[in-house]
């Protein structure tokens, strides 16, 4: 292969990657998209992550793990409250499957609000965590 293809598909590969703010990996519990944004507005206008909604424009740090197999997704921000249209609930029943260094494990089960479509919201001491449940099957035949 001639060097200028190369260095041309090298430049490619390159550029194709400016600006990504998140990644795609297989994990043994389905392909799973990462994502974070510095504020919950620049989340919102992200239409491949959909942040959702309920979650403040002001919050600041915002991480998320998201199922792209699934509808399974936690979430975590900082610097801002649950916001008051929450409402309070028992705790998640399902266990959380996605796993992240910023989600300490167990989280969806001492959570006590619910937020927007089915999150599960836990307001702790250094941030704000949210877990969406799974509602597709996941099993494989």
């Amino acid at each position: 292969m001639n060097t200028k293809v190369i260095g041309v598909v090298a430049l490619a590969l390159t550029l194709s990657g400016c600006g990504l703010k998140d990644g795609i990996e297989e994990n043994g519990n389905g392909h799973v998209k990462n994502a974070a944004f510095t504020t919950g507005a620049e989340g919102k206008k992200d239409a491949d992550t959909r942040l959702p909604s309920w979650v403040p424009d002001e919050a600041k740090s915002v991480t998320e793990a998201i199922r792209t197999t699934g509808s399974e997704r936690i979430l975590r921000f900082t610097t801002a409250d649950v916001p008051a249209t929450c409402t309070p609930a028992a705790a998640a029943k399902t266990a959380a499957t996605l796993t992240a260094s910023w989600w300490p494990g167990g989280t969806e089960g001492r959570t006590d609000r619910v937020c927007g479509d089915g999150w599960h919201v836990l307001k702790a001491s250094d941030a704000v965590y949210a877990f969406k449940p799974e509602t597709l099957d996941q099993t494989r035949a």
